[in-house]
């Protein structure tokens, strides 16, 4: 079978996620409603596309799900205030959740679905998001046929952040039937193309772990320095999603391992650290870090986590994978975390068909090949 060529040719029987060629189709078909100017091309990636906020916030005494009644409807309840965010938009405190208005709409077919996850520059903020659609029971996932408005839930955790209207926190794809991989479907396709290097080199077959998807361990050796990452700021000043060039010291502090490449997590404090492994994602297929297993210990990593096609390859074979960006909490109890350790998953899912443009090779990239682990916000 032909990959989908245009809209037409998407059915239950072209599982995959769809391309960028087929989401800006999809916009001009209805199928996303972006509001007044369309969908700007800027926020179209290889696969998804970039939610934008509306005018305004809610403030809200607490998060829900709206179950069997709309959004909308199920917040009356629960709104403490309404926030301006045109303009220079507004300051949104920690620790307090705000619902806020996508200007983007949906209109699917029967057969499309959606997925949501944070963009990678905001969950190096410690800005928790999470989508939520009509009459639902879940965040961040949308229903196939969804038809309706999307809204986010915002809440910061380390930082007061000012936000505005128009920006961009999440981002979007879209999805016909089941295109996850499975684990043997990974091994076989990690021996073909490499998805994990090592130093430079694939990782070997009996270091390839996988359960329901690829594990990632944790790089604690650092550099001469023995810095591993960094930590936010207790009161720290307002930082301002809409601009870059932030100071790192006035949010953040180095973390240095301890002898034995350790380190031991202070509970609720936030943490940037960087994966041991280099991902490499083909133009054929799309990735996402999965929600870490709480019953493997006291702590969550990836807050974001999805990786267009092209990241950490490149077409001309020289790019090695990408270290990846780990954002990590304990809960509740000190947690010793060590080198080497497994902390998170990826999960591979197909695509309808590569897309045009490429992470990195086409589209302008902040975190192909990183060395560091802070987001694009900060000098350099």
């Amino acid at each position: 079978m032909h990959p989908p060529a245009t809209l037409d040719d998407l059915s239950s029987a072209t599982p995959g996620v769809l391309p960028d060629e087929l989401l800006v189709a999809a916009a001009q078909a209805g199928w996303i409603d972006a509001g007044q100017g369309g969908l700007p091309p800027s926020n179209v990636q290889p696969a998804s596309i970039d939610l934008r906020l509306g005018d305004h916030a809610l403030r809200i005494r607490c998060s829900f799900l709206p179950d069997k009644d709309t959004v909308a409807d199920k917040a009356e309840d629960h709104i403490l205030d309404r926030i301006d965010l045109r303009g220079d938009g507004a300051i949104l405190e920690t620790n307090r959740p705000y619902l806020i208005p996508l200007v983007e709409r949906l209109r699917l077919p029967p057969f499309l679905r959606g997925r949501a996850n944070p963009k990678s520059s905001t969950g190096r903020l410690d800005v928790f998001t999470r989508v939520i659609t009509d009459r639902s029971f879940r965040f961040d996932e949308v229903a196939q046929g969804y038809e309706g408005p999307l809204y986010l839930e915002v809440v910061p955790l380390s930082f007061a952040v000012r936000v505005r209207e128009g920006l961009a926190l999440n981002q979007l794809r879209l999805m016909v039937g089941q295109s996850q991989l499975t684990d043997a479907e990974l091994r076989e396709m990690h021996r073909e193309v490499p998805l994990l290097y090592r130093g430079g080199v694939p990782v070997s077959d009996s270091e390839f772990h996988t359960a329901n998807g690829l594990f990632l361990s944790l790089d604690l050796k650092g550099g001469s320095d023995e810095r591993v990452g960094y930590r936010s700021r207790s009161h720290a000043t307002l930082l301002d999603m809409s601009k870059r060039g932030h100071r790192v010291e006035d949010f953040w502090e180095p973390v240095r391992r301890e002898p034995g490449d350790r380190v031991v997590l202070d509970p609720e404090s936030f943490y940037l650290l960087l994966s041991e492994e280099s991902v490499r994602v083909p133009p054929d297929l799309a990735c996402e870090m999965t929600a870490y297993d709480p019953t493997s210990g006291e702590l969550r990593t990836h807050y974001a986590g999805f990786f267009d096609p092209g990241f950490g390859y490149s077409r001309d074979g020289r790019l090695l994978g990408s270290r990846a960006a780990l954002e990590v909490r304990a809960h509740d109890v000190p947690f010793m975390i060590e080198h080497g350790q497994r902390v998170c998953k990826l999960t591979y899912e197909r695509m309808v068909r590569p897309p045009a443009r490429l992470y990195g090779d086409d589209v302008g990239s902040n975190y192909q090949g990183q060395v560091e682990t802070l987001g694009k916000h900060f000098r350099a």
